[in-house]
């Protein structure tokens, strides 16, 4: 019996982002590569979904996820961007937001259609595009001018396969915010080329500086066009219960559940339960505490990078941040990374996990999702660089 299957299984790698988890694991390290986010679960989220367990709700769910849970998606979005999605027709709950793109992708996408999406990136979009046998195309974003981007190197990365452009705000890595000015442009340029926009808002709730997030649909004219897309890992600090969701038209969100059916059946039942729970009696300010809690981290965990020597890009958003390394010994991302790690006992993300063609060398990730006392332990632990 032979399998072709040496060109398929080459492009499969592990991740920079587990491999320095595994590293650092190894050695006894404080994990900030991977965004974990080990802070407490909410608990009526904990206690719905135990209370779930016990009381018999272990079986499959609608393979577009309970229709509770459904009805308190569209309600939160409603609550927070004003969209209004029809429970029944336009929300699909997945295994995480990875699980949800993923269908989506499945969905909409073709062998050979290309996706732009800005870089920095996050690694699974680009993964997961390739996946499903689509092309990431690359544009910039300027480090210099708070990751901005140019409507210029857009259209210049517009052929006629160019199917979608995916955008993830606020965003890992960089920590960037799109701003409304911002998303406009992006709009303008989809419609002017009937594009569909994937949208990563995993993060929506961590919003620094007086900033707000903005969610690419409410714009006019990019409802129809969008998927939006995002999960309750990060915002209910529960990122192993793989509970994500799509939000879009419905002609385009029985695509993206048939597919989820397919890959997944349905998402964990009684997680599904807890996190209902979490979205219906979580009030606005526990949304709102998550901004200026996590603000406070990124000052004193940036602050500590500057002492350090890693000039840290400030992030805007999300729970990342990229710090400059050429001031540590290394040729490359990963070398420096794993410098960064013997010296101090800390781990990073090798900056090149983010880019393509051999970017993003004389970068590192930290992500400073972690309780105060591990964090300040990092914080003095990295002042070794000094």
């Amino acid at each position: 019996m032979s399998l072709n299957l040496g060109k398929r299984c080459g492009l499969v790698m592990q991740s920079d982002i587990r491999a320095m988890s595994i590293e650092c694991a190894r050695m006894g390290g404080i994990n900030l590569s991977q965004g974990i986010c080990d802070t407490p679960v909410p608990p009526v989220v904990l206690q719905s979904a135990a209370d779930a367990v016990m009381q018999g709700g272990n079986i499959y769910t609608h393979h577009t996820g309970n229709r509770e849970l459904r009805e308190a998606i569209a309600e939160k979005q409603k609550r927070f961007s004003g969209l209004e999605f029809d429970p029944d027709r336009e929300v699909v709950v997945s295994a995480g937001a990875t699980g949800a793109m993923y269908c989506a992708f499945q969905a909409l996408l073709n062998r050979g259609d290309e996706v732009i999406v800005f870089e920095p990136f996050y690694g699974y979009h680009v993964s997961t595009l390739q996946a499903v046998e689509a092309a990431p195309v690359f544009v910039p974003l300027d480090p210099s001018d708070a990751w901005s981007f140019r409507i210029d190197d857009l259209e210049a990365a517009v052929t006629p396969k160019t199917k979608a452009l995916l955008v993830n705000t606020p965003a890992n890595p960089s920590g960037k915010v799109f701003s409304r000015d911002e998303l406009a442009l992006l709009a303008e340029f989809a419609i002017r080329h009937d594009l569909f926009v994937f949208t990563d808002e995993m993060y929506e709730h961590f919003v620094f500086d007086g900033l707000s997030h903005v969610s690419m649909a409410v714009l006019p004219g990019m409802r129809e066009r969008t998927i939006t897309i995002s999960g309750l890992s990060k915002t209910f600090s529960i990122t192993g219960w793989r509970i994500g969701y799509a939000m879009c038209e419905a002609r385009w969100a029985s695509a993206i559940g048939y597919f989820n059916d397919l890959f997944y059946v349905c998402a964990p039942s009684p997680l599904q339960a807890g996190v209902t729970a979490g979205l219906r009696e979580l009030g606005d300010d526990y949304y709102l505490g998550l901004s200026s809690e996590y603000a406070v981290r990124r000052d004193l965990f940036c602050a500590a990078l500057s002492e350090a020597g890693l000039m840290p890009y400030m992030p805007e958003g999300a729970y990342y941040v990229l710090a400059d390394t050429r001031r540590i010994p290394g040729a490359t991302a990963r070398e420096r990374a794993m410098h960064i790690l013997r010296e101090t006992g800390v781990a990073s993300v090798p900056g090149s996990a983010f880019f393509h063609d051999g970017g993003g060398e004389n970068l590192v990730r930290f992500c400073f999702a972690k309780e105060e006392p591990v964090l300040v332990e990092a914080c003095e632990r990295l002042l070794k660089l000094r």
